[in-house]
């Protein structure tokens, strides 16, 4: 157990992060899989922004690495092309 005031501090930062986080990156695969599943070409092509966006997004914030975000938004680019 933390033995300073600080420390005590710094875990319950830590917690509140690591849950923010975690929301944010559930709601962008959320998005992510409901683009994978759209057979619409039109509708897939109006959401492609809106996912990229949040990639970009967790990026910034440190959540995930800068390739995997790449690697996903050409995944989904390549999909939603082949519609």
């Amino acid at each position: 157990m933390a033995n300073h005031k600080s420390a005590l501090k710094r875990i319950r930062r830590n917690n509140a992060k690591r849950i923010q986080n975690k929301l944010q990156f559930k709601t962008a695969r959320n998005a992510m899989r409901s683009l994978r599943n759209e057979t619409d070409k039109k509708v897939a092509s109006e959401s492609l922004p809106k996912v990229t966006s949040m990639l970009d997004k967790l990026v910034k914030n440190n959540i995930i690495h800068k390739n995997k975000a790449s690697n996903l938004k050409s995944k989904l680019t390549k999909q939603v092309a082949a519609l």
